[in-house]
């Protein structure tokens, strides 16, 4: 009989068993190296792989800004409850630190490969090598008119304290001495001025606006010499936390986001062999003892390599890409009521132009029949024609209410701002809940018809956002049914009036019943797959995150249910493991859009794809905040020919994209799908370049029939 010490031993020899989830933060990590990796992808043009350099660089800023701080946060105050997966505080924070550290030298990598191909290119970015006399007279000459008056040397010392230094600010520090004279100085980069300078000629050449200032020290600092010196960079907590007790909820936020611009330091970035006695001011100035401190060799601040992708070399960048407007509203002369009215309508954005949601709305406010808008907005963007439609709307004397998200995130001003423009322009405005977010993306016309007053909807996937609309994937959804009209109704009552809203027909709402519908269609795959019947899920969102319905999905697999889920960002649940995933694949697609929409299908007791199936839209992804701290919306689609158009070539074409599609592997890592020859298909080119899916009218009388995609689930 073995001993208790040989147990012992035998035991600890033996390797943990796997989690049943990923870590949430470590997942978004991978993400965000997929994302790098298409700065790396030859099949995209030069500068559009900068770009993704660029936005690899903002999503980490993002991601330092609000998880990594919020961690950090959780350290300080000793939270102890384990995430699902298992990890302390501590222990995420130690993962995440070296993986964003590692993640940061894949970029700098990247960044010096793309510049070896911009050189060749005919893009350079000079650094501190010797220039011609006739360039260094142009940047002297600029330096002095454009740059030195902008800038505001500070000295360190008793009499000058450390000045604030606002988040994500470039900023450098010199020792600087005359005969026996020390003296430090800080300089910050100015926001206001571009990081990157273009010198005229006509190649495209150029410098960095901190190359310049080390350049030009002599004229800086007259008399002094330069003895050492570095640049660092800043990333700051920016998260807001809402607060039960507050008493107005516009007061607070305009406070927080006073607030937040002097959050703690979370990362200092600092060049390599900076002196450490200029660390430890820089330090110790920031109040930065906690921070991260991360030694970054090459370009700080990768985000504005994005001003470089403005350079006028179409050769560089994709094709250029007009989105078609729907075929169905051409063909009533523009009349989006007289479209919607006739028969349902989908619109598959980018391919498709946000420019009928707007002109909906537009059409709203100038129609004399229409006498009530109801709009949600979550994000707007910083030049919104809706946001102009409905101020015409109410001044032309309609009934307009706009509930206006102040919670989300970094758009909180900019919120604010329309809120009051709404009101002054006699908008009933409404915030909607302290605790909860108002995700949904939903607006309703009410217009007054020969047999009454009927109610139009818009049900969008996306934000009305018209910058995003361009570049992100999303769905939206023009109908006039009653039912859905009753229920986007008692909806915005709930938001404006805690209304609960009772006896919906369609619409499926959360934190209310959201999640436990879902479970009831999972179930219901569940005991068809137990019965022998074809069973199957095929969903597509941005984050999979939830454990109860993650839990949920491995109680499907062990069931024979086929899930095949195409998840963008986030996935925590572990796919393909024997005995408890094996049915279960996960794929996420990165490519030249972002892909945003929520589309969830079940089998339905038949092979998928079939017309029976069941077919539905969100706002929601499938996280804890979704479903129990957002207002969320699931409607399922009944309309035939908008059923088909989802499931048969949405779906399908997210399912067998192989050009731009990654595998989650069973142990977390992703893997690029390398299709054979011959056999490629591209998802963004595809809907690029096949007729509208809104109706065809048109496209079909013209012979433009788009092609049937098939979808055989073989691996």
């Amino acid at each position: 009989m073995d001993t208790v010490s040989e147990i012992a031993t035998a035991a600890a020899e033996e390797p943990p068993p796997e989690p049943r989830y990923f870590n949430r933060e470590l997942s978004w990590l991978a993400f965000n190296r997929r994302v790098l990796e298409e700065a790396c992808n030859a099949k995209h043009p030069l500068l559009e792989r900068v770009r993704f350099l660029s936005i690899s660089a903002s999503n980490l800023d993002e991601f330092v800004m609000v998880r990594v701080a919020g961690l950090k946060a959780h350290q300080a105050i000793g939270v102890e409850e384990l995430s699902p997966e298992g990890m302390t505080v501590a222990q995420q924070l130690a993962a995440v630190t070296a993986e964003v550290d590692t993640l940061v030298r894949s970029q700098h990598e990247v960044w010096a490969a793309l510049q070896l191909e911009l050189d060749v290119a005919g893009m350079q970015v000079i650094g501190d090598e010797p220039l011609d006399e006739t360039v260094e007279a142009w940047l002297d000459q600029h330096f002095r008119e454009q740059i030195f008056p902008v800038l505001t040397p500070q000295a360190i010392d008793p009499a000058h304290p450390f000045p604030f230094i606002p988040n994500q600010g470039l900023s450098l520090i010199f020792e600087i001495k005359k005969g026996r004279a020390s003296v430090r100085e800080l300089v910050m980069a100015p926001s206001s001025l571009p990081r990157f300078i273009r010198i005229p000629g006509p190649d495209a050449r150029y410098i960095a606006l901190e190359s310049l200032i080390r350049r030009k020290t002599d004229y800086l600092f007259p008399k002094y010499v330069v003895v050492r010196g570095g640049a660092f960079r800043i990333i700051r907590d920016s998260d807001i936390e809402i607060e039960e007790e507050a008493e107005d909820l516009v007061r607070y936020f305009r406070t927080a986001i006073k607030r937040r611009r002097r959050g703690r330091v979370v990362r200092l970035e600092l060049e390599p062999q900076m002196p450490e006695s200029l660390v430890a001011v820089v330090q110790d100035g920031l109040g930065a003892a906690t921070a991260i401190i991360s030694e970054t060799r090459g370009f700080l601040g990768m985000t504005n390599l994005s001003q470089l992708v403005d350079e006028d070399r179409p050769d560089l960048k994709f094709t250029p890409f007009n989105p078609r407007f729907p075929e169905r509203i051409r063909e009533h002369g523009g009349d989006c009521f007289a479209a919607i009215s006739e028969k349902d309508i989908l619109v598959h954005h980018p391919y498709e132009s946000f420019e009928v949601v707007v002109e909906f709305i537009q059409q709203a406010a100038a129609d004399p029949d229409v006498i009530a808008i109801k709009q949600a907005l979550y994000r707007a963007g910083k030049q919104s024609a809706i946001i102009r439609a409905l101020i015409d709307a109410a001044e032309a004397g309609k009934s307009v209410t706009a509930v206006i998200e102040l919670k989300a995130r970094f758009d909180e001003e900019q919120n604010l701002m329309w809120a009051s423009a709404l009101e002054r322009a006699g908008v009933q405005v409404v915030y909607g809940f302290i605790d909860w977010k108002t995700h949904a993306k939903v607006s309703m016309v009410v217009r007054r018809e020969e047999k009454g007053y009927r109610t139009y909807c818009h049900f969008g996937t996306g934000n009305y956002h018209p910058l995003t609309a361009r570049i992100y994937t999303d769905l939206s959804y023009f109908t006039a049914e009653p039912k859905l009209g009753r229920d986007a109704a008692k909806l915005f009552n709930y938001i404006t009036g805690y209304l609960e809203p009772r006896n919906l027909k369609q619409l499926v709402l959360s934190p209310a019943t959201l999640r436990s519908e879902l479970i009831r269609l999972v179930d219901a795959e569940i005991a068809a797959a137990r019965h022998g019947k074809p069973a199957g899920v095929w969903a597509k969102m941005n984050s999979l995150v939830d454990p109860i319905i993650i839990e949920k999905l491995y109680e499907a697999s062990a069931a024979g249910v086929k899930i095949d889920l195409v998840v963008r960002g986030i996935c925590c649940l572990r796919p393909g493991v024997q005995g408890l995933s094996e049915n279960i694949y996960v794929k996420s697609i990165v490519g030249r859009f972002l892909e945003h929409a929520r589309l969830w299908c079940f089998a339905n007791g038949h092979e998928l794809p079939h017309p029976e199936a069941k077919v539905y839209i969100s706002s929601a992804d499938w996280m804890p905040r979704n479903f129990d701290r957002r207002i969320e919306y699931m409607l399922p689609i009944e309309n035939p020919t908008v059923h088909a158009q989802l499931l048969d070539q949405v779906m399908v074409a997210n399912l067998i994209d192989n050009e731009q599609s990654w595998r989650c592997n069973p142990d977390g890592t992703y893997s690029r799908l390398q299709p054979k020859p011959g056999q490629e298909f591209n998802l963004h080119n595809y809907f690029m370049s096949n007729p509208s899916l809104s109706g065809r009218g048109q496209a079909l009388k013209k012979g433009r029939m788009v092609p049937k995609l098939r979808f055989h689930r073989g691996r």
